[in-house]
């Protein structure tokens, strides 16, 4: 889900710190190589630049992944939904940008270090080698107060996102009744939780970057003070000490900068745990409906529990119950757009969760209990017939999907489609929603949900 190919920009970086070193120490010890000096310096600075110009656009690249990844999420609710598609895509941007780079640096640039510094100078390398942990192991400690923390902060954000979605969607019904002021007193208290836990989340961060720095610094610290020692007493060479001073901090550097990263990108990585599981690669084919078997083996999501139901090739049923008792759910399992919590839908034997959605949706037709047509100025009743019209132009659908698709007719209309469909799915596995006896008279067989 993450495009990381501006990951390969990096590979040049280790190389240009070491050699940066080598010729600011070689120049300031006396010896040659200052234009080199310069080359490697703008090359560094070049392909630092290339790198981030890169990683802008794999981060671009990556929103419009995520966006279509929730958009098309079976299940989520449309406030979370809202959140994660505008702010919490947005947020995934430091994670790609910054704390991916770094924490890729932070393992190849100090083991660089510290093979150069093993020839040079073996006290420094060791020295570095075993202080260079103490930065990830408090990081580490920090870092988990850090994740709940986040993970509480983007569950408020969610939560305040979501019910302000909700609100605006009914605020004429809440008007009408006198309870838009009760619902506005509900959005205050819910943006003070997210500010709260926002601040604290800060707290923990600036604690974080301090312990960190204060880490790095003194680790640097006990590189170059004894270097520096043995310099004045003539057991190191000018160049060697002047290397292990430059190459010290380089160490340190990227665990420092992944460090204060982490903080930021924290809310991009709670966005991507919450990514679907959508399968990256290409689906199955959907198998022909005119010969699979449909089967639904001990579903249960919602209020359905452990329902089963076999579906012969051309057979068609409808589906009747309770208000309220999952024939609609039967639906959405069907399409796609409702997942299991237990149990399989299986298509001529393939789990439907393996077929690929687009091919699958190609070859259903489906007319939803209230059409929507934007836009139309139609009542219900034309707006089911022009879904219905559209549903029978679909001669190519091998599946036939109908809640309550006469719900809005008169009878004299209602004759005239179900003469329509009849002609229409004969031959072709259709699973209707009913409640009029008019619609039952048009199936195989009633099953009670």
């Amino acid at each position: 889900m993450v495009d990381r190919r501006h990951l390969l920009a990096l590979i040049p970086i280790p190389f240009l710190v070491l050699a940066q070193a080598e010729l600011l120490a070689s120049v300031l010890s006396g010896g040659t190589g200052f234009l080199l000096l310069c080359l490697v310096v703008g090359v560094r600075v070049l392909v630092w630049w290339l790198h981030r110009a890169w990683a802008h656009r794999a981060a671009e690249r990556t929103r419009a992944r995520l966006r279509e990844a929730f958009l098309r999420s079976p299940g989520t609710k449309a406030g979370e939904v809202a959140t994660l598609v505008t702010r919490g895509v947005h947020d995934v941007t430091p994670y790609v940008v910054g704390y991916l780079p770094m924490r890729v640096l932070a393992v190849v640039v100090p083991l660089a270090v510290m093979v150069r510094l093993a020839f040079a100078d073996l006290t420094a390398a060791l020295t570095i080698l075993v202080t260079l942990p103490l930065i990830p192991v408090f990081g580490a400690l920090v870092g988990a107060h850090t994740r709940e923390r986040t993970a509480r902060q983007w569950d408020a954000l969610a939560t305040l996102g979501g019910h302000f979605l909700d609100v605006v969607k009914g605020i004429g019904t809440l008007r009408t009744f006198g309870r838009a002021g009760a619902q506005s007193a509900t959005v205050r208290e819910l943006a003070a939780r997210h500010r709260a836990e926002t601040m604290s989340a800060l707290r923990i961060a600036f604690l974080s970057a301090f312990v960190l720095e204060l880490v790095a610094t003194l680790s640097v610290a006990l590189v170059a003070v004894p270097v520096g020692l043995r310099l004045l007493g003539g057991g190191v060479p000018l160049h060697t000490a002047l290397l292990v001073l430059f190459l010290a901090p380089e160490a340190f550097l990227p665990l420092r900068a992944a460090g204060a990263q982490f903080h930021a990108s924290a809310q991009g990585r709670e966005v991507l745990a919450k990514v679907p599981e959508v399968v990256e690669r290409a689906g199955v084919e959907p198998p022909d409906l005119s010969e699979a078997e449909i089967v639904l083996d001990s579903v249960s999501v919602r209020s359905l529990e452990n329902f089963s139901l076999r579906i012969a090739p051309g057979e068609r049923i409808a589906l009747v119950g309770a208000s309220g008792a999952g024939k609609s759910t039967v639906l959405g399992l069907l399409l796609g757009f409702v997942r299991p919590d237990s149990g399989r839908v299986l298509v001529g034997g393939v789990d439907l969760a393996e077929i690929d959605r687009e091919k699958w949706l190609a070859a259903l037709s489906w007319v939803p209990q209230r059409p929507t047509l934007v836009p139309a100025n139609l009542s219900s009743g034309e707006q089911q017939r022009v879904a219905l019209a559209n549903a029978v132009a679909r001669r190519h659908a091998g599946l036939f999907l109908l809640d309550e698709p006469t719900a809005h007719l008169d009878a004299e209309t209602e004759a005239l489609e179900l003469k329509a469909m009849r002609d229409f799915t004969k031959g072709r596995t259709a699973v209707v929603v009913a409640h009029r006896p008019a619609l039952l008279d048009e199936v195989d067989r009633v099953v009670t949900v």
